[in-house]
């Protein structure tokens, strides 16, 4: 059976269909039910990569417009919105049966040298004797119905170790801030931006599970409907992530039915490398 991984780094190897127009694979990593927000981000970048040379993404702005189908390919039309000296502008649109379900502006900037500083790394335990996500799924999975245990202990391609886990059925009340180790180890020996396009999948990981956490919410729980609405981000250092890095985020609001978080994520060393903001849908749902 192929890893999860490599099946991640073949989703991110897009084909060309004909100029500015590629094809990825809808199915496989993280989910199998839809296609994870994540997943269509990264391609997208993915796309926009192949109409730019010697430049590398520094910012991108993503909103979701319908869910994604796994079980059909995803078309990525790429406009060539300028070429400058330093910057290159793209603007991606993902179409599945003739429907946008996200668009996406990156930009992409050479490199040059400026002022530096950045917010100090928060003090959290390290990654080692942390309890890996498959581990604390494989736990509770017996509280599951079969067809429900499949998918929620199935392989994922990033490895994730949260700093302070919630219980995924029953969580109390707690702050919104929310701490979690990830990486890949199949990441070492892949490009800049292969890099980059890993970090931004791995990026949806648990980002809006911040604004739940007041509020004693989770997926599994269940009277909630949600989903990702807009996806930022930016690129501030080279990431190597086949090496573990701290995914710091919170939640500074929620309310009419949606939810507001932001993320910073840090290498191994304390640098910063990553700034995510992301709004969601947290609508009231009664389960039948």
């Amino acid at each position: 059976m192929k890893a999860a991984s490599q099946e991640l780094l073949e989703l991110l190897d897009l084909e060309s269909l004909e100029l500015n127009l590629f094809r990825g694979v809808g199915t496989g990593g993280e989910t199998s039910t839809r296609i994870f927000g994540g997943h269509v981000i990264a391609q997208a970048l993915a796309a926009g990569y192949k109409t730019v040379q010697d430049r590398i993404c520094h910012s991108l702005h993503a909103y979701f417009v319908r869910p994604g189908d796994p079980k059909i390919p995803v078309v990525y039309q790429v406009d060539r919105t300028r070429d400058g000296g330093s910057f290159t502008t793209r603007r991606v649109v993902a179409m599945q049966n003739g429907k946008q379900i996200l668009t996406m502006s990156a930009s992409f900037h050479i490199t040059e040298d400026g002022w530096e500083h950045q917010h100090v790394m928060p003090e959290v335990a390290g990654p080692e004797g942390l309890a890996e996500r498959a581990e604390l799924r494989a736990a509770v999975a017996d509280q599951l119905s079969e067809t429900h245990r499949q998918e929620f202990t199935r392989l994922r391609p990033i490895e994730v170790r949260e700093v302070a886990p919630r219980d995924f059925f029953a969580p109390e009340p707690t702050g919104d801030v929310n701490h979690m180790w990830f990486r890949m180890s199949a990441a070492k020996d892949t490009s800049p931006a292969m890099q980059q396009c890993l970090l931004a999948y791995a990026s949806d990981l648990n980002l809006l599970g911040s604004a739940l956490r007041p509020h004693g919410l989770t997926w599994f729980k269940g009277g909630i409907m949600t989903a990702s609405l807009d996806h930022a981000m930016w690129f501030h250092a080279p990431v190597l992530f086949e090496n573990w890095c701290l995914y710091s985020m919170d939640s500074p609001f929620s309310g009419g039915a949606r939810g507001f978080n932001r993320g910073s994520v840090y290498d191994r060393y304390g640098r910063l490398v990553a700034s995510v903001a992301q709004e969601g849908l947290m609508r009231k749902f009664q389960n039948k």
